[in-house]
């Protein structure tokens, strides 16, 4: 049967396959042009990136110099790095280009890989933006792959929290800028209320390549991102909302988890009506007069607070706030708050200091900012499964680069359990299996609970194991750096930890 799949993909090719055959040529034209950079002298680099500028201005279009470019910058990382593009990378260079989605596989270096076109589309001058998942990420790869930039003559820049405009503009006039979604998203929306255009920080959008792309583009596209200003305090109206739903009982309000929505019942309502009377808060008599809108609003947001929203699952108390835990990686959103007053509202609940309520002033979409960029592009492991998507959101495709050696990782299916307790069962021993046979294990979990209800399982057995979640987020980069340690354990919350190296035998650095 095998060779007979064999013998049909030979006549039948897939799409995918196409796009591979498409690059081969120019595959062998860049390691043609490989010979002749080998010896040129460490100065004479940035001369060669001057003349791939004029090339341009005197009309050559770009893909027409992708041999010169790319290989000139796999002789630039052989020399700066010790490290040399492999053909892989190569292919995967050149559909980051094309404005495509490079899938590749975990360990290939995509990092690596982003500076063969993050070089070639930069010699235009209009600037390049990479963006990675984290700050942490941003400044390693800008001072890392900047040692490239910087032999060929280019200029790196990175944005991260604690810059000011000023610093931000000069970061953004650079050949190529590292960044975070939220930190371009955020600077897109204050470049929009500015009253002048020379106080923009930003430049044109022009080519972006987006690092774990799948993350970026569908699981966080439609989180908003929203800049507030001040409005009118009313605490007091949380601190009695808070008092109404915790003397209500569950025949008073109905539950929608799958849409995060409560509403109140008839005898909810009733019951409603008569606190707010005793408190004197009540206007003509109905909780749904026009009068009573505060109250309504008020009372549904603390119905949400105290019924759909969990401590240690989507937010954390830390020096007495109330912090939001991202759903999709684990860690603390800095200086994000949920809007409409349900953050005021789980202040009230978890009796900590009610902060002022904000009102949006400018907001926008994963989704919507991304697709300004004039070419976008993206890498990431995991992309196949949602090409579909990306094609009917972004009109991106997907193709699949396959590994410079042969795939040695098993990956396996699913297993499904009947119940939780199954499940979390299964895992403990897995983990104990793995253990006694001294390989190092690396856990996933989808939230700071789940994290915390296998430690227990591993405490109560007397085993040795490091948490990470956005309880730990300072010591991140630490904890997971060592989780390739001979018989090491390590639970961690989703994407906490990544794009940290985990290096078999723990870090040597």
């Amino acid at each position: 049967m095998n060779l007979f799949s064999q013998a049909l993909n030979k006549i039948f090719k897939t799409g995918n396959q196409k796009e591979l055959d498409r690059v081969k040529p120019l595959i062998n034209e860049i390691n043609n042009q490989e010979k002749n950079f080998k010896n040129l002298k460490n100065d004479e680099f940035k001369a060669k990136t001057d003349l791939l500028k004029n090339n341009l201005q005197e009309g050559r279009k770009l893909t027409s110099i992708i041999p010169e470019s790319f290989a000139l910058v796999r002789e630039a990382a052989k020399r700066v790095l010790n490290e040399r593009h492999f053909d892989a990378q190569l292919i995967g260079g050149i559909f980051l280009h094309e404005g495509k989605i490079a899938e590749m596989k975990t360990g290939e270096g995509k990092t690596l890989v982003s500076t063969l076109p993050a070089y070639l589309n930069a010699l235009t001058g209009k600037g390049v933006h990479v963006v990675t998942v984290n700050d942490y990420l941003a400044k390693r790869d800008s001072e890392w792959m900047g040692e490239i930039f910087n032999f060929l003559g280019l200029t790196t820049g990175c944005i991260t929290n604690e810059l000011d405009d000023q610093q931000r503009k000069k970061n953004y006039d650079y050949d190529i800028t590292y960044a975070t979604n939220n930190e371009l998203g955020f600077d897109y929306l204050r470049d929009n209320m500015k009253y002048d255009l020379s106080e923009m920080v930003q430049r044109d959008h022009h080519y972006c390549i987006v690092d774990e792309v799948d993350s970026i583009l569908i699981d966080e596209s439609r989180t908003p991102l929203v800049i507030s200003g001040k409005s009118e305090d009313k605490s007091n109206y949380y601190l009695l909302s808070d008092k109404f739903i915790n003397k209500l009982q569950k025949v008073d309000y109905e539950i929608d988890e799958k849409n995060k929505n409560a509403i109140l019942t008839d005898a909810g309502i009733d019951k409603i009506e008569k606190l707010a009377t005793q408190d004197g808060i009540l206007k003509n008599n109905n909780f749904y007069d026009s009068q009573n809108l505060n109250l309504v609003h008020h009372v549904n947001q603390a119905l949400k607070a105290n019924f759909l929203f969990n401590k240690d699952v989507d937010y954390i108390i830390k020096e007495n706030k109330v912090q939001i835990i991202d759903e999709f990686t684990g860690r603390v959103l800095d200086g994000r708050r949920f809007s409409d007053g349900l953050h005021q509202s789980i202040e009230a609940k978890e009796n900590v200091e009610i902060q002022e309520e904000n009102q949006t002033l400018a907001s926008i979409t994963y989704q919507n900012y991304f697709r300004l960029y004039k070419k976008l592009s993206g890498m990431t492991g995991t992309a196949l499964t949602e090409a579909e998507e990306f094609y009917d959101i972004y009109k991106l495709n997907v193709i699949s680069v396959p590994t410079n050696r042969p795939m040695i990782r098993k990956d396996f299916n699913d297993q499904i359990f009947r119940t939780e307790k199954e499940k979390y069962l299964a895992i403990t021993n897995k983990i104990l299996d793995c253990h006694i046979k001294g390989q190092p294990v690396l856990v996933g979990t989808t939230s700071i609970e789940k994290s915390e209800k296998i430690s227990k399982n591993l405490i109560e057995k007397d085993i040795k194991h490091s948490v990470l979640n956005a309880k730990q987020h300072e010591q991140e980069a630490k904890i997971i750096a060592e989780a390739g340690k001979v018989g090491a354990i390590t639970i961690a919350t989703n994407m906490a930890g990544r794009g940290t190296d985990i290096q078999l035998g723990g870090n040597k650095n």
